[in-house]
This record gives C-alpha cells, structure tokens and sequence, in this order.
C-alpha cells in the first residue's frame, strides 16, 4: 500500500507562515550563544595574517591590496557611531541588479516551499537507507549525462560550468550531495534524508545569483576541487571520516551570501557587518555564521550531542575563516616551516584540520590551476565583479578600489599579479607536501595561463587613461606586467609541451 503525506496548499497570494518557512539569514539566536556573540576583546588585539603593512615585499603588498586595504586607519571605527552612507543598510541582492518586485519575492519563497514538498512525501523512503540510494527519486535532472558526468567527478578538467547547466541550476546541490553520499556520511551520520536535502537548497539559493563569481556555481567548483585534494594519496589515507564532512561543507559554503563586494568596501561605507564583526575578516565571518545558520533552521545535526554539533559549527569556522585572503601570508609561512622541518604527523587531529585548512584555500583560489578553456571563464567572471564594484564606488563619489577601475585595469594584468603574488607561491608549497600528477597539472596549467595572459597582453589595447604612479594599486600592477617574460616556466610547470592530466576518479 502506498503511503502519501498529505501537505497543505498554500495560496500563491498569501504570505508563507513562518512556521512553515523559516527566515533565511536572519535567525535569532540566545545571547549566551559564544558563536553569536561580540568578539573576544583580546582577538581584536592581535595582528591579522602577519603581515607587515609597512613592508615594501611585493607578494605582502598585493594581498593588502585584494583583502586588507588599510582602510580601517582612515575610516576610524566608532562601536556605538551609525554611518549615514547609503550602503548601510544596503540589501546585498541589489547591488548589481533593479530592486526585486514583491511578487518575484514572493514566487521564490514559494518556489523553495514547493521544492520542499515535492521530496517530503519520500521521506519514509529515504530515511535510514543505505548509501546506495536512487538518487533520481530527490531530483529529476539528477540523470542522463549529469549522472555521467559524475562518475568522473574526480578529473581536474571536471567541467563545472556543463554541469551545472546539465543540472538545470542545481550544481552545488547535486554535487554534494552525490559526494555525501559517496563517501557514506549520510548513513555513518545518520543524516535525515529531507533535513539534508533542504539544507543543500537553502545553501544553494542564499549563494548570490547575480554575483558573476561568487555564486552557488562557484562553491560547487570550489567543492570539487576540495574533493580532489581529499582523494590525494597523502589526505586519503589519514583523514577521518569527520574530517572529510568537515571538508565537504565547508567548501560548499565557504562564501555562502557573499555580497559580491570586498572587504574594504563595507568598511569604508560603514556596512552594519562591518560594524559587527569588527572591521576583521568581515565577509568570511559573514560567511561562517550564515552556514551555522542554516545547520541550526534545518537542525541538520540536531541529533547529535550539543558538545559535538557546537564543536562541528567550530571547526567548519575555522576552514571558512582561513579562506580570508589577508591571512595568505600568515598560513603560507606556517606550512612552509612545516614542511622544512619534516613535522606535519596526518596522525594528529590539529594537523589534519591544518591542511583541511590549506587544501580549502587551494581549492578556493585554483581557478588559475585550471585548463585554459576553464580558467579564462573565472578569470572574466571575477574581473567583472571586481569592475562591478568599481562602478558602484563611481556613482557614490568613493574612491575606486584597487583592480575595480574598469577603464585602468585588464583581465590579464589582474590574473598575472594575482598568480604571481598569490597562486605560485601557494600551489609550489602544495606541490612540496603532495608531489602527486595532479599538483604537476595544477602547477603546468598554470604556468600556460600566466603565459598565455602575458601573450594576450601584448595584443595592441586602446590607450587607457593615464595612471596616477602614487597608487599602490598600479605600482603592483606595473610589477606584474614586468614579469611577463618567462611566464611559462613559472613555478616549476611546464613550458610548451602537453601537460599529464592528473585525475583521482572516484
């Protein structure tokens, strides 16, 4: 006998009771909850990322300027003072877009409604199944050639812009959850099926759809890559099973409801984020406390011990926050000396979360790592964010950010400093803890990008606006163009020849 759980139909011109909908980003939580509450003073008080603002080291000098522009000296930060600038209060989702209609509003709300109902009625079905479980029965696109396609998610030149249409949308939720499921943490953790299920939607629709780069497309290639370091022999054989959940969800929301600006711009215009998280790592705190959010409205982790989910909400902060680009220097410096004295043991728990924490940042910045058809489509996409920035800070009368002046500033000559100052030294460091085909391929398409930017550059351009030389900006800018020659034997890779594919299929 069939068994069918009668739902209540809403009508689509009446508001959705909270007690069917919960608020998305913007859960009340207990004052007494440590997670939620002001920063520790004596946090506020140390050093962000180690680095020397006063140093004239190059690599130092471009991380400042993508993540920890000294903006805080100039704008000031006053606790109880509340900024009359416009961008205050601003509604992230209008940054780049007209201002929604309330029936659009409505229709998505409803939208997420209706995609809960449609899987609720499987519930009896899902709940307590082993692994192997028909994944067609939770999503009708979840067939055909997306199916195909992960059966080789594991390949570097996974193509996550085909699946994601494949997907009808639905990359980052199909991704995880098929990697869930792989590695049998839904049976080992006893996850709730449909709590699971909606947990991914929600995180998938509080991703940022008019970003060009920060989106839910972005967090499903960051997730993929995360699972291919995860399949390197060195993390294979010593992580846990909680380290690899661990992994997996803080990849997928790692920049969830990123506002598609950086840093330096919700300081300087006084953004309420800003003001609570204390002007330090703004946007990765925004972030962390979005995922923990959502973990809490699905109580995804309800089953478990208090101790345990709260350790869990934790460690997935610590991943999320060493994504935080102005700590580059920081970390970069840790492992190297890690690796000259011969002392990570994978067999210490601490360890292990640090190179979780690398390998999130490799997997975060590893769009120059790509092949070239993969890479030159993230590079324009986070290049037109950065100018949509830029755009915005013109018609508000703010100074332009650095990489943001779409009328001083090319793709190729953001991509070469950035792989010069940020991904080389990152990804050579890698490649000395995992010499494996994939960190050769990674560090070889590398090496052809940088170059084949660098050949790009040399086409004949426009001639752009004079440049102001005391901008630090174009200083590195400059910098960067001069090392254009010799760009393809750069960290290591190769120089012309056909690079080895390295893939860990599943």
């Amino acid at each position: 006998m069939e068994v069918c759980y009668q739902l209540p139909v809403l009508p689509l011109d009446r508001p959705v009771p909270k007690h069917v909908l919960s608020r998305r980003g913007a859960i009340s939580f207990s004052s007494s909850s440590s997670l939620f509450g002001a920063p520790d003073p004596r946090q506020l008080s140390q050093r962000r990322g180690a680095i020397s603002y006063d140093s004239s080291d190059q690599t130092a000098l471009y991380i400042r300027m993508l993540g920890d522009v000294r903006v805080r000296s100039q704008v000031g930060f006053e606790p109880e003072r509340r900024s009359s600038h416009p961008y205050l209060f601003i509604d992230f989702r209008t940054l780049h877009s007209e201002y929604e209609s309330q029936a659009q509003l409505s229709e998505r709300r409803v939208h997420r409604l209706l995609s809960f109902q449609r899987y609720l009625h499987s519930s009896r079905l899902l709940r307590g199944v082993p692994q192997q479980i028909p994944l067609h029965i939770l999503d009708e696109a979840y067939t055909g050639q997306a199916r195909c396609m992960l059966e080789k998610v594991g390949n570097w030149n996974f193509d996550i812009f085909l699946f994601d249409k494949l997907t009808n949308g639905n990359s980052l939720i199909t991704l995880t959850f098929h990697l869930l499921n792989q590695y049998g943490l839904v049976e080992l953790f006893q996850l709730d099926m449909v709590k699971l299920w909606r947990f991914l939607v929600m995180v998938q629709e509080d991703y940022h759809s008019d970003n060009p780069y920060h989106n839910a497309v972005h967090a499903a290639d960051v997730t993929q890559a995360m699972y291919c370091y995860l399949q390197e022999p060195m993390l294979a054989k010593s992580l846990t099973s909680y380290d690899i959940l661990l992994g997996l969800l803080a990849a997928a929301t790692h920049d969830l409801g990123h506002p598609g600006v950086n840093q330096p711009f919700l300081i300087k215009t006084g953004h309420y984020l800003a003001t609570l998280y204390r002007n330090t790592s703004v946007l990765e705190n925004h972030h962390w406390k979005s995922a923990v959010g959502l973990l809490r409205e699905t109580g995804l982790f309800s089953h478990l011990p208090a101790e345990d989910s709260l350790n869990l909400e934790r460690e997935l902060g610590s991943l999320i926050l060493a994504t935080d680009i102005s700590r580059q220097n920081g970390y970069l410096s840790r492992f190297r000396i890690h690796l000259d004295q011969e002392n990570l043991f994978l067999s210490n728990a601490s360890h292990r979360h640090f190179i979780l924490q690398m390998a999130l940042k490799c997997a975060d910045i590893c769009n120059p790592c790509r092949p070239w058809e993969l890479s030159k489509q993230w590079s324009e996409r986070v290049t037109e964010e950065f100018f949509q920035q830029g755009d915005i800070e013109k018609k508000h009368k703010l100074e332009v950010s650095p990489f943001c002046d779409r009328q001083k500033n090319t793709v190729g000559n953001i991509q070469i400093g950035f792989m010069t100052y940020v991904a080389e030294p990152l990804f050579a460091e890698w490649a000395r803890f995992s010499d494996t085909r994939l960190s050769q391929t990674m560090l070889g398409h590398m090496g052809l990008n940088k170059a084949s930017w660098g050949g790009l550059q040399q086409e004949p351009t426009p001639v752009s606006e004079e440049r102001e030389p005391s901008r630090a900006g174009t200083d590195t800018e400059d910098a960067a163009a001069r090392r254009n020659g010799n760009t393809a034997t750069a960290a290591g890779g190769p120089s012309s020849k056909e690079i080895p594919q390295g893939s860990r299929e599943s």
